[in-house]
């Protein structure tokens, strides 16, 4: 509803439901799922609760590692052992995830680069001649993953088995394309893989079911980083604990990673290169040049 003055006014129904939209995507559910669950039909909860269980079996296995450091640590006190700082810091610290370090290739002048405890789903945007296509390369190469350029075909061998996957993208509103197969066929791998231009070919509707998929892959599935410079892939409202935003600046200066949080350094640049893709079709193939 809107007041007289034109301004909205929510009621306790509106703010319940707004919350039960958010608890939705808290569980990586694309907006087209949320509507449809919240008309009723619960056909694609089982995917996402699977998924959001395994996260949560994960932080489990990782609380109950720092319990048994802390018992380990007071056990030692209690025997009259010296504990050092060093000591508590190795026991109490969470265990690394994979990280790399490089120098930075052009259009980088070769300063240090380092991504350290890389979550299951990283983004990759910057604006035209950022670089960030080189940068994704070289992860790939580091992670020593597959990259997967624009030039990315569907493998026949793999057809079959990403018919469920299709099946559900399909159902969530996604258009089964050959950029959608050749995607899915070039990510059924057991090792990290960096895509470039994630929605290369996909429509909105599709762009925001496949992200909703891969958000459900569970903290168990080898990294995947997509550059991606499109709003209904890189949500900033919606992005989970499990994703990181790794942004290249215009001015060439090394890549940083963005917290999703307006006022944080690097945010407002962030989200100035991301674009809905309907404006985003408008710049397809454009390519910028140094000489």
């Amino acid at each position: 509803m809107r007041s007289d003055a034109g301004w909205r006014a929510y009621g306790p129904e509106d703010l319940e439901r707004a919350s039960e939209i958010v608890a939705l995507r808290a569980l990586g559910f694309s907006l087209a799922q949320v509507a449809r669950i919240l008309k009723g039909d619960a056909s694609g909860l089982e995917p996402a609760l699977a998924a959001h269980e395994a996260t949560l079996e994960a932080r489990l296995r990782e609380l109950v590692t720092a319990l048994d450091g802390v018992r380990a640590l007071r056990a030692g006190l209690a025997r009259g052992a010296a504990l050092t700082a060093t000591d508590i810091a190795r026991t109490l610290a969470p265990t690394a995830g994979l990280h790399v370090a490089f120098e930075l290739p052009w259009p980088w002048g070769g300063e240090p680069f380092e991504l350290r405890d890389i979550r299951p789903l990283t983004y990759i945007t910057g604006p035209l001649g950022s670089g960030k296509t080189r940068l994704a390369m070289r992860i790939a190469e580091e992670c020593t993953g597959v990259f997967l350029g624009l030039d990315r075909a569907a493998d026949p061998a793999l057809q079959s088995k990403i018919e469920p996957t299709v099946g559900l993208l399909v159902q969530d509103g996604a258009t089964d394309t050959p950029a959608l197969r050749a995607l899915l066929t070039g990510l059924e791998t057991s090792t990290p893989v960096v895509v470039d231009l994630v929605e290369q070919g996909l429509d909105k509707v599709t762009q925001e079911a496949l992200i909703a998929h891969l958000r459900r892959r569970g903290p168990g599935a080898p990294p995947l980083f997509v550059m991606t410079r499109s709003s209904s892939i890189l949500d900033l409202d919606a992005l989970g604990r499990d994703e990181t935003v790794l942004f290249c600046p215009a001015n060439h200066a090394p890549p940083l990673r963005v917290a999703p949080y307006p006022g944080t350094p690097g945010y407002e640049a962030l989200a100035s290169c991301l674009a809905t893709p309907e404006v985003r079709a408008r710049s397809e193939g454009v390519i910028a040049v140094r000489r």
